[in-house]
């Protein structure tokens, strides 16, 4: 095959975004993306007439978002849908207690204080935590210095595991005390009616991407790099590596030489979690009207702890839960009707008879995609946040690894994927880029 400037590898935001630079730039780059489809983990069904998101769905916060600049610039609709990540009263919450029952406005409200106060105290715990601390470790000590008694700390500490586990896919236990040190938001938080896949598409438009084209081996020397797939091998100068970090660090995909310290060394400390949606359309709405949420605590909410009215996105009764983390690992190999009425036997204990038989249920499969491998990445205990960044330090002046795991200040969004791939277009052209080029119409000729 003719040589290019560039190999990406990879058609999710983060290589469309290197390709799309480098391209307007007057590079000759080709895109190569294992799937039927460019988007990677933003990935839109639309199989049965209605539109579900399976990967990412939110833009998480609009102010000063990329992602946001570009569904503008390329008008895509969006809709107000403000989570507040994983908070206790962020929005209007049906909590349910331990024995099933609805708790009140006012026990609602104290034990949202109580996270409140918790989360303060774990900020300066989590400062003073080692290396080889996890966020199990730091939110105990906080616990400790509450003086709380049993049943107030562990509807607390129940809070904090699930938070874990929604945010980031993972076992409180297996979490760096450090890794939701990224968990804010800045504005309102929007999702897309007409499906998160219409951004990739627009950052594809022009490209040259090469579908089914699965990457085996990337050998690179500081002459350039040589890409091998089942239909041939793409020599170019560089290459920018976009797979996700479970493929980066399995056997399938081959690094030769092997990639040197300090990128070995963090690829080494990062995780790809274990998190499933599973999104539950009904013929009527059972359940309350004004309340984005319903969570349950204690030991029954181990697992279908929170649901989340999407109803208002397309005016279809809709609830979305998470598998997340042990859940998600204990049901990798359950029938997808084995799942659903899993989750329906926990709705049926908080709302009895009213919750019929959905009339259509997804439950995603990111843990058995070969070519994901999760859903996102997590800072496994014993790393740290500069890992992030770590991992994306150019190898022999021809390697460029970048997506969401890649970026320190918000991993594991689409905008950290977008970012990445701004960085790795900026270190292969040796200059800076405007952020604004990325969804800037094409200049005339």
């Amino acid at each position: 095959m003719d040589p290019v400037d560039t190999v990406v590898i990879g058609a999710g935001v983060a290589g469309l975004t290197a390709a799309r630079l480098l391209a307007r730039a007057g590079r000759r780059v080709v895109v190569l993306e294992a799937r039927d489809r460019v988007g990677g983990r933003v990935w839109t069904d639309r199989s049965d007439g209605r539109i579900t998101d399976l990967g990412a769905s939110w833009i998480h916060g609009i102010v000063g978002s990329p992602v946001a600049a570009a569904a503008d610039a390329f008008g895509l609709p969006t809709m107000e849908f403000s989570v507040g990540g994983y908070q206790p009263d962020s929005r209007p919450i049906a909590y349910y207690g331990p024995d099933g029952s609805r708790l009140s406005a006012e026990a609602a409200h104290r034990f949202a204080e109580d996270v409140r106060a918790l989360d303060a105290e774990l900020v300066g715990v989590v400062a003073e935590s080692a290396t080889d601390t996890s966020y199990r470790d730091v939110t105990e000590a906080a616990l400790r210095r509450m003086g709380w008694d049993g049943d107030r700390a562990e509807r607390v500490r129940e809070f904090l595991q699930h938070r874990t586990e929604e945010q980031y896919g993972v076992w409180i236990e297996d979490l760096a005390a450090h890794g939701l040190d990224d968990d804010s938001i800045d504005g309102d938080e929007v999702v897309f009616p007409d499906g998160y896949d219409r951004l990739p598409e627009h950052l594809a438009a022009g490209l040259d991407v090469r579908l089914g084209s699965v990457v085996s081996e990337v050998r690179w020397s500081h002459d350039g790099v040589a890409v091998t797939t089942p239909h041939g091998t793409h020599l170019a100068a560089s290459a920018v590596v976009t797979v996700p970090v479970g493929v980066l660090q399995s056997d399938d995909f081959v690094v030769d030489p092997p990639l040197p310290a300090p990128v070995a060394d963090a690829l080494s400390r990062l995780t790809m979690n274990a998190f499933e949606k599973v999104i539950l359309r009904f013929p009527t709405k059972f359940w309350d009207d004004g309340v984005y949420a319903i969570r349950q605590q204690g030991l029954e909410g181990a697992w279908w702890h929170s649901w989340y009215d999407l109803t208002p996105l397309h005016g279809t009764p809709t609830l979305l839960t998470f598998a997340a983390g042990p859940a998600a690992h204990a049901i990798r190999d359950w029938s997808d009707d084995r799942v659903v009425e899993s989750t329906l036997a926990q709705l049926r204990r908080l709302y009895g008879d009213a919750v019929e038989q959905p009339t259509s249920a997804v439950v995603t499969d990111w843990q058995h995609d070969p070519f994901a491998r999760g859903s996102y990445a997590y800072m496994a205990v014993g790393s740290t946040t500069a890992d992030h960044d770590a991992l994306a330090t150019p190898v022999g002046g021809v390697l460029h690894i970048a997506g969401e795991a890649t970026w320190s200040d918000d991993p594991a969004t689409v905008a950290a994927a977008m970012y990445s791939g701004h960085r790795a277009a900026a270190n292969i052209l040796r200059r800076s880029l405007p952020l604004e080029e990325i969804w800037a119409p094409e200049q005339p000729e």
